[in-house]
């Protein structure tokens, strides 16, 4: 595969979203693993974040209140299943709405990181519906931490 080539998405439960980023993966996997640099990205555009649980070791609750500029609150939980630092997170978004397994992988090539998001849903329908607005949002979510990496004073 290309570098500058996204990975292709698995199966029809999947979306994919994979972006490259110019810093060491170490820095990525931080600004996921250490809740207060999450609050500041996580999330499409104009969307703050209330952190109200981050038990970060497989098993380990994330709990998650994600505030709409509109002012509406989307709750989520989510275990964690696998924690490979610098490398790769996954875990299972169960909720309240959608729920899907995240697998986010970290492939460094020397001081860059191609961050990848495998959202893998119950099926290929729950996929689909998602599919209307995940992919735009995960890009939001890319610009966002991309801001935050940015900032190496803060990393």
């Amino acid at each position: 595969m290309n570098q500058d080539q996204a990975p292709e998405e698995g199966s029809p439960c999947d979306i994919v979203s994979s972006r490259w980023f110019d810093v060491p993966s170490e820095r990525v996997f931080a600004a996921f693993s250490d809740p207060r640099l999450l609050a500041r990205w996580w999330g499409p555009n104009e969307f703050t974040n209330e952190i109200e649980e981050f038990d970060f070791r497989p098993g380990g609750t994330w709990r998650v209140v994600m505030c709409a500029p509109d002012g509406s609150r989307f709750e989520n939980q989510s275990v964690f299943v696998e924690i490979e630092p610098g490398a790769r997170i996954v875990f299972d978004h169960l909720g309240p709405m959608h729920p899907f397994r995240m697998t986010m992988t970290y492939v460094a090539e020397g001081t860059r990181t191609r961050l990848t998001w495998r959202m893998t849903h119950e099926s290929a329908e729950a996929a689909e519906r998602m599919r209307a607005f995940v992919p735009e949002a995960n890009e939001q979510n890319f610009d966002r931490l991309l801001a935050v990496l940015a900032d190496p004073a803060r990393i």
